[in-house]
């Protein structure tokens, strides 16, 4: 895919349609398509955060260890989610698995060229950050709100 329908193709993505133009271009610099089988690890926990991840299509299973439990679902991700705010954010290491459920889409972004964009332009670095900020809000509050399914059904 060549870089100018990358950058269509990027401002398609909720995370990105109210990004300028020029801003995805900019973006589509550090952008490849990316394909994951069911059953394929996105990342590894305490591995190095490389890309930040559009979904496009298909789903991703955020995934956290439990001793003697081994590995429990706690997110779900579909098409318009992102993953990887690690990318922005010292020590840049993943603190959860992301495994595919089913084939999955993704625009894999290179973590060390949007953190040299974000560094280099900071009108696009603001409106880029804005964007992470609401998607790991909205992550926030979807995990409230699960929490406070559990407590109901315990108490009752």
């Amino acid at each position: 895919m060549n870089p100018e329908s990358l950058a269509r193709s990027l401002a398609q993505h909720p995370f990105c349609k109210d990004l300028t133009q020029g801003q995805n271009e900019f973006l589509a610099g550090c952008a490849k398509n990316a394909r994951y089988e069911a059953g394929e690890y996105l990342v590894r926990e305490g591995s190095l955060a490389e890309s930040l991840f559009l979904v496009r299509a298909g789903s991703v299973a955020i995934e956290s260890h439990i001793p003697g439990k081994g590995a429990v679902k706690v997110d779900t991700l579909a098409p318009g989610d992102i993953l990887g705010w690690s990318v922005l954010l010292p020590p840049f290491r993943w603190h959860l698995d992301a495994r595919a459920l089913e084939p999955t889409l993704v625009f894999a972004l290179d973590a060390n060229c949007l953190r040299g964009k974000v560094q280099a332009d900071h009108g696009f670095g603001y409106a880029f950050t804005l964007r992470l900020l609401a998607a790991a809000s909205e992550r926030l509050t979807h995990a409230r709100l699960q929490q406070l399914d559990v407590y109901k059904a315990e108490l009752g």
